[in-house]
């Protein structure tokens, strides 16, 4: 293993102590040792071991039954609750009607979370010394009375939820109370009161395993008398061996103290989380979330907003959180999600992205929305009124346009209603040419009245809401984006804030849309959709609706229904949910213009940010950073970095280290938990013919899915995609072919790493890139090399040597 030492040294050095696990998403942990425990089951012979093992596991299922029983009595509760409120149709007072639908609603909420019955319900369990001081809100004290005592005073089993037995004595205490704490945060060198750690695994409600940790060797510990049995050893192995599939497991039986210390840590301000990969980051925020809605729901209960990269880190994610009961409390949304209505779907290229992402498209956007008005208007107002033929010419309509927008801010949509008054009075002026002078003051008020009756005239004529229609139309974000389809139009407006190369590359990317903006947009693009809604804001609702023959005919072309209602309010108000706290994962891919996003939807908010800078696939952090210190104004800030990496071998680590030490100089590696053995496999195809490369790609999946259960996973240059797509054809569910910056957050059981050369060069973030794509591997890697990797005799890429 190197410099990572064995997985032993490992769990007895770091802060997880002897207690590490699996890496399930970006990376967690088992809690149980790698090496073998002194204490009596070591050193008991293989069958008395297995007799001790079976009498425990029998122990601990006795124990799950009791809780199944309560549990089923807390069902049937229920449920004749539930049915009992249904029933009382007619109640006395609007009061009683209330209290019954809220007594409907929170029994149907319950026994919604009693039904979802989850794998591991019940997974812990922690035997404790006698407290230093008594308990307090049922929290116990972490300090021993006395830290030489062996005896057991009490022991706790933690789960998903918690269940009071009839007495309101614990069953089980919730994994987020604060008593639950001690599982995750003791350590050998700082156990506290904990004597023993113990992981339960469970399959529906029968108890297969249990694996401990003593925390405490010097002892012998004792409960009721006899001495403490410690069960197995390895369990670190077997939990970080598990096969993957293609969503995240929770890693609620198996948190580690750092991780923990993230989770617990105080809600306000922004809570700001580094780690590189495998050390669980993702896996940490949705578990924060979770943590959050049990330590305050009334303040965070629907009002959670997850931020993740991609769609498919949604979906690999998005069952955390159910697994956890939290089902419904939390938006989990792509960054290209984030506007209603919008999914992205589209990728930009790496430059044309740079240019998407800057906070100089803010600039470039107020340039192009005032454009999109102008562009096509018409150059003359031409009416007839009281006789005379009134013209506006192009620079009077200029002059008009100006004194409308003005130096504010108004959304541009919202100036309609001013334009339309300011064509108005200049068209009058024109007309006052036309008539005498008034002589006194009471000629003057005639002339105010002649004014108001001209308004009414003119702004009903057709000829004029024709023209304004033209000349002020209501614009839309997507025809907005759909102005810059032309290059000559993007040149025009955007000179002054790109170069003539980038506004070439801008219309090139949105040239596929149609004149109002219909079309694939890319998630870069939906950050410019929400900067544009603010700039245009929402047409003004019309003053009246066509009313058809039934209307007329029935005299009710005033009644609408609350859906018209409804209809026309969603259509005049761009909504924005506003969410009490934000958890953004990865969030060194964000750049400045989805920060901005990102804000506008979390002003009052409180934070949680994840992400790993060494990992960026944005090329400009200092730029993404003033956007998020503009996003954190004022807030607290407090900072936590994860350090041990639970996904990678030490043989997979240490080949990713050396991209590492490439792309971010300096940065250290996080410590690998274990190692395999199995050294990464460098391939490479002598042939400049794509069949050739794709045919030795197809074989080394092909060889990786003989070789793990789980899932297997090609990863490639972006625009290698579609190629890649073809050579996992017929191979079933478990391989996956996946372009290089769709690979963030993921991990698979083994990884085929395709044409690194072209991955590191896709843009100047390319050796990042490729380094996350060498640490999604949890057990096999392979790098695939062509001739532009100038591989040497053993296949070794220029880049890994």
């Amino acid at each position: 293993m190197g410099a990572h030492g064995t997985a032993q040294q490992h769990a007895a050095a770091t802060t997880a102590g002897t207690a590490a696990t699996t890496a399930d998403g970006d990376g967690t942990s088992s809690a149980a040792g790698a090496a073998a425990r002194p204490g009596p089951a070591s050193a008991a012979p293989a069958a008395a071991a297995e007799g001790l093992r079976e009498r425990e596991i029998a122990g601990e299922q006795q124990h799950l039954d009791t809780v199944y029983h309560r549990l089923d009595e807390k069902l049937a509760e229920a449920e004749y609750v539930l049915e009992d409120a249904a029933k009382r149709v007619q109640v006395g007072t609007p009061g009683a009607l209330a209290e019954r639908d809220a007594q409907v609603y929170r029994a149907g909420a319950h026994l919604h979370r009693l039904n979802s019955e989850f794998e591991d319900f019940l997974f812990g369990r922690i035997d404790l010394q006698q407290a230093d001081a008594p308990e307090e809100h049922g929290i116990p004290s972490f300090t021993p009375l006395d830290a030489a005592d062996p005896r057991v005073a009490q022991s706790l089993h933690i789960g998903r939820l918690g269940v009071l037995d009839a007495e309101y004595g614990p069953l089980v205490i919730d994994w987020r109370a604060p008593a639950a704490a001690p599982f995750y945060r003791a350590t050998p060198l700082e156990p506290g009161r904990v004597l023993r750690r113990r992981v339960i695994r469970s399959k529906g409600r029968k108890v297969v395993g249990v694996e401990d940790d003593l925390l405490r060797p010097d002892l012998t510990p004792t409960l009721d008398g006899r001495e403490l049995a410690v069960v197995g050893d390895g369990a670190l192995m077997a939990s970080l061996g598990r096969a993957r599939s293609h969503t995240m497991r929770d890693i609620v039986s198996s948190i580690q103290k750092e991780q923990d210390e993230v989770i617990r840590a105080p809600a306000a301000g922004a809570t700001l989380v580094t780690g590189g990969p495998g050390t669980g980051k993702t896996a940490v925020a949705l578990h924060r979330a979770a943590f959050l809605l049990y330590q305050d729901r009334r303040r965070y209960a629907g009002g959670i907003l997850v931020v993740s990269p991609t769609p498919l880190l949604v979906s690999y994610t998005e069952g955390v959180l159910p697994s956890l009961g939290e089902e419904g409390q939390v938006a989990i949304r792509a960054v290209g999600s984030l506007v209603d209505g919008i999914e992205a779907e589209r990728y930009d290229t790496p430059e044309t992205a740079r240019i998407k992402g800057s906070a100089r498209m803010v600039q470039l956007l107020r340039h192009t929305a005032r454009a999109a008005l102008e562009i096509g208007a018409p150059t003359e107002l031409k009416v007839v009124a009281r006789g005379e033929v009134l013209r506006l010419d192009a620079g009077r309509l200029r002059a008009v346009r100006g004194n409308v927008v003005g130096g504010g801010g108004t959304p541009l949509n919202l100036l309609r209603a001013r334009a339309r008054r300011l064509l108005l009075d200049a068209l009058w002026s024109e007309l006052v040419k036309h008539l005498p002078r008034p002589s006194d003051h009471y000629a003057r008020e005639q002339r105010q009245e002649e004014k108001e009756s001209f308004d009414e005239y003119v702004s009903d004529e057709a000829p004029f809401l024709d023209f304004l229609d033209a000349w002020w139309p209501a614009l839309t974000p997507r025809r907005v984006l759909a102005t810059l389809r032309q290059s000559r139009h993007t040149n025009r407006i955007a000179r002054r804030v790109v170069s003539p190369e980038e506004a070439r590359l801008l219309a090139a990317s949105w040239r596929h849309l149609g004149e109002r903006g219909e079309g694939a947009l890319s998630a870069h693009d939906v950050a410019l959709v929400d900067e544009l809604q603010l700039l245009l804001g929402e047409p003004a609702r019309p003053k009246s609706r066509e009313v058809d023959a039934v209307d007329l005919l029935t005299g009710l072309d005033e009644v609408t229904t609350y859906a018209d209602r409804s209809s026309s309010r969603r259509e005049r108000v761009v909504e924005r949910t506003e969410y009490a706290h934000v958890i953004v994962d990865e969030a060194q891919d964000l750049t400045p213009m989805q920060w901005r996003m990102i804000g506008r939807r979390s002003r009052t908010a409180t934070w949680t940010i994840v992400g790993d800078p060494a990992q960026s696939s944005w090329p400009f952090p200092q730029e993404a950073q003033a956007a998020l210190d503009e996003v954190l104004a004022g807030k607290p800030r407090r900072r936590h970095t994860l350090t041990v990496n639970y996904r990678n071998p030490a043989e997979i680590a240490d080949v990713a280290a050396k991209v590492l030490a490439l792309a971010a100089p300096g940065t250290p590696s996080p410590s690998a938990v274990r190692s395999t053995g199995v050294l990464p496999r460098f391939a490479a195809v002598a042939s400049a013919d794509p069949a050739a490369f794709g045919q030795a790609a197809r074989a080394e999946l092909v060889r990786l899915l003989g070789e793990v259960d789980g899932t297997v996973a090609v990863v490639v240059p972006m625009e290698r995609r579609a190629e890649a797509a073809g050579w996992i054809e017929g191979l079933g569910a478990r391989a996956v072919a996946l372009g290089s910056l769709e690979a963030k957050g993921l991990e698979y059981d083994a990884t085929v790493v395709a044409d690194p050369t072209g991955i590191a060069g896709e843009s100047e973030a390319g050796l990042r890139v490729l380094y996350v794509a060498l640490t999604r591997a949890t057990q096999r890697l392979t790098v695939l090399s062509g001739l532009d990797d100038l591989p040497d005799a053993e296949g070794v890429p220029a880049l890994l040597r």
